[in-house]
């Protein structure tokens, strides 16, 4: 008998999601983000400090809104951070000694991801600026004022000369470019560091004042899809570029004396299924040295989930004498925390079968918080020491854990058709019954190249808590089980990735005897929506399927997509011109005859990913062939949907998923 009721797609708004965890210069403690839903059914987010002596917990923040990247100044004595309290991000500080906030910037179209100078003298901040704009006169406008300008953009015509003219998670680009701004604290002036018609990126501060950052300033940037690292010093305004090799280059960050950078890249060998390695440059010497090139697993965090709402750190991170570097890295359906000697020995420091989601290092003390999730733990924070167990430092959720009932999954793992190894996880439905045959639900990842593994997913516990057996397995295309297999789908979509999946349905049904076959659901989205397409196209053993932000047309995608121009080349070694019949060839949209599953299609409006003319392209079609099909538009939402999308359209997305399978499968 069941002690504690069922998880709800209502208890989006029931429990909270940590992010961002930061160590005090001095050790003795650490802030971080927490994230709701709130009663208005809006995200919310709050600042919040645990003492590591006495363990308690203080919330720093408390105005409605999200207040986020929190950073503490090089003496401890005040932190600085991003909040939207005024009605868009700007740069608040925050003094430690007691008193209220004070916001520092007030840009138009605001400022984001403060750091600290090493002498606690400036503050580094990034704002979307256009060419001529005076950094000296910047005024925020009223909430009305924005929405009257926005209003009035969106009358006028918009004239397009790039080829990356937008972005999912930008819109409709324009002029404006991402800045880097130096603020004196003392003098609270404001200076320009860069100026590039280019979108730059911070990464880190040395010592002496060298800022380091990220940005694409090729003259042909669209069509050369790279990422170089660069420095400018804050005194003399000197750049310097410091990558050589083509690639891209990010998360880099200096070593404490500054006289070497430690960053994750690629150069683009297998171009998007490439792994992540880990670059050592040696700002004296000039040398580049790969530290990962005798590895064989993903470096960063490549874990699908649908509630790590705000960053965290994944490294790397320097050690104070400069002989380590400190990462995550992703393996087999999870990820753990690495070191790497920079003679290039790797030692695992921490991983047990779930989801570190982040990390802060203390050079001092030479110790962790690290950040972790389970699928039936949200999320809590440990503190952890080389050598000594994770010690528990927060009990988040507890109320929540303590009501609701969290399926754990089952591992499976079973031979593909030509004998590679597949990994997957079943959970058992809700109130489990021996002798009682319950419905099925295949889950289907995005990506393709990212991976399903041990950390909370709301999405499908909600199911299995409505009475579904719940499968969700890592195809070939997956990250986490090495170069091979991550490159594996790359023109091969809806080849031996699509035998994968339903080999995986095959092995459940010979090895589970509760599933009843006859009640079988797939749903997917991304490249998981493309995969449920493929598959309502290619066999009829699924009773009703749900295709979520999907591709259903190679051909249009070139053309409508932000990364279509280059993802075809990319993932299938063609462009349109290239080899159009084979590009159609593997668009589900040509066997929409065959397909007699009834299919649920959910998209967003504002989706520049995989946009809305596919699930339009894919609906038209197969109603005019009169096919069972139902088409849901959510306004407003981009491919972000189902994870940190509008809360209120996350949860009318669960419940159509509920409601399609009830309605055939239940």
């Amino acid at each position: 008998m069941n002690l504690k009721r069922a998880i709800t797609v209502d208890d989006l708004t029931n429990f909270e999601v940590y992010s961002d965890p930061q160590l005090a210069p001095n050790g003795d403690g650490y802030a971080f983000v927490s994230t709701t839903v709130n009663a208005d059914k809006e995200y919310e987010s709050q600042l919040f400090y645990q003492d590591m002596k006495d363990e308690k917990i203080r919330q720093w923040t408390f105005t409605k809104g999200r207040n986020s990247h929190p950073r503490f100044s090089p003496d401890g004595t005040s932190v600085v951070f991003q909040s939207d309290r005024s009605g868009i991000p700007q740069i608040w500080r925050l003094p430690l000694g007691g008193g209220e906030a004070k916001q520092i910037t007030t840009f138009k179209n605001g400022a984001t991801n403060p750091a600290w100078s090493k002498d606690g003298n400036y503050i580094i901040f990034t704002a979307s600026l256009e060419k001529d704009d005076c950094i000296h006169n910047q005024e925020e406008q009223t909430k009305e004022a924005r929405q009257k300008e926005q209003e009035e953009n969106n009358k006028q015509p918009k004239i397009i000369s790039r080829l990356a003219y937008k972005s999912d998670a930008g819109g409709f680009l324009d002029e404006k470019k991402s800045q880097l701004i130096l603020y004196n604290i003392e003098t609270q002036q404001f200076t320009p560091l860069t100026t590039a018609d280019a979108d730059h990126t911070y990464q880190d501060i040395s010592p002496n004042g060298s800022v380091l950052f990220a940005a694409n300033l090729q003259e042909e940037a669209d069509y050369e899809l790279t990422n170089d690292l660069y420095t400018v010093n804050i005194y003399t305004k000197e750049l310097t570029k410091i990558t050589k090799e083509k690639g891209i280059y990010y998360e880099a960050s200096f070593s404490p004396s500054g006289e070497k950078i430690a960053c994750f890249g690629n150069d683009l060998t297998y171009a998007s299924a490439t792994l992540t390695e880990l670059y050592l440059f040696d700002l004296v010497s000039g040398e580049r040295k790969c530290l990962s090139e005798e590895w064989d697993f993903e470096l960063g965090d490549a874990m699908i989930g649908d509630t790590r709402i705000g960053a965290s750190e994944a490294g790397p991170i320097w050690s104070k004498d400069e002989q380590s570097i400190y990462f995550l890295g992703t393996d087999h359906g999870a990820t753990g925390l690495y070191s790497v000697s920079v003679s290039s020995k790797l030692e695992t420091l921490y991983k047990n079968n779930n989801h570190v989601f982040g990390f802060s290092y203390d050079m001092e003390q030479e110790s962790f918080v690290v950040g972790i999730s389970s699928p039936t733990e949200p999320c809590n924070y440990y503190s952890f020491k080389r050598g000594d167990e994770i010690g528990k430092l927060t009990n988040a959720n507890a109320t929540f854990l303590t009501e609701v009932e969290l399926i754990e999954p089952e591992e499976i793992q079973f031979k593909a058709e030509d004998g590679w190894d597949i990994q997957g996880w079943l959970l058992r439905p809700y109130g489990f019954e021996k002798g009682k045959k319950y419905p099925f639900v295949l889950e289907i990842h995005g990506g393709p190249h990212a991976m399903y593994g041990q950390t909370f997913f709301h999405e499908m516990q909600v199911l299995a808590a409505k009475g579904y057996v719940v499968l969700y397995t890592n195809p070939r295309g997956s990250h986490g089980y090495g170069q091979e297999f991550v490159n594996a789908c790359r023109h091969d979509y809806g080849g031996k990735d699509y035998l994968d999946v339903m080999n995986a349905v095959d092995y459940a049904l010979e090895n589970f005897p509760f599933i009843d076959e006859e009640r079988l659901g797939v749903t997917g989205g991304s490249y998981g929506g493309f995969m449920t397409n493929w598959i309502v196209g290619h066999s009829n053993r699924f009773k009703a399927a749900v295709t979520q932000r999907s591709i259903s047309n190679w051909l249009s995608f070139y053309g409508v997509s932000d990364i279509g121009y280059f993802f075809n080349k990319w993932e299938h070694g063609h462009d349109l011109l290239d080899d159009p019949e084979k590009l159609w060839e593997i668009s589900p949209l040509k066997y929409a005859k065959n397909v007699e599953t009834p299919l649920l299609i959910l998209h967003g409006e504002q989706d520049f990913r995989c946009p809305i003319e596919q699930a339009e392209q894919l609906f038209v079609t197969l109603k005019h062939l009169k096919k069972e099909v139902e088409f849901v538009r959510f306004p407003g939402a981009n491919h972000e949907l189902s994870r940190s999308g509008d809360p209120k359209l996350r949860m009318e997305r669960l419940n159509h998923i509920c409601r399609w399978f009830e309605k055939y499968i239940r």
